[in-house]
């Protein structure tokens, strides 16, 4: 039996213009998405997802544009560094309002 991380791939990673050749290739092809995921080594729901993304993007389809997606997660990030910043400075004052007693 084998188990689940023996079946799973490596996480790899591939360039915006990659993907779009990869979207362009579904659009215009005539063949379905099944067979240009098999023939490219790709996964198929990646290949939906990009589809799905590009579509998004274009205003086809509702939802978060790529660059609102970026800045999203650039946003994210940054409320997390602020937020532990916050916390360490109120340690810091606890801490020097305790000694100053």
């Amino acid at each position: 039996m084998q188990s689940a991380e023996q079946g799973r791939r490596p996480r790899r990673s591939f360039t915006p213009e990659y993907m779009a050749e990869v979207v362009d290739l579904c659009r215009h092809s005539g063949k379905s998405i099944r067979e240009i995921s098999r023939d490219l080594d790709l996964t198929e729901s990646s290949v939906r997802r990009w589809l799905r993304q590009a579509e998004i993007d274009s205003g086809v389809r509702p939802g978060l544009t790529t660059d609102e997606r970026e800045e999203l997660s650039r946003l994210r990030r940054e409320n997390r560094v602020l937020r532990e910043e916050r916390d360490i400075l109120k340690r810091a004052t606890a801490f020097f309002a305790k000694e100053t007693r």
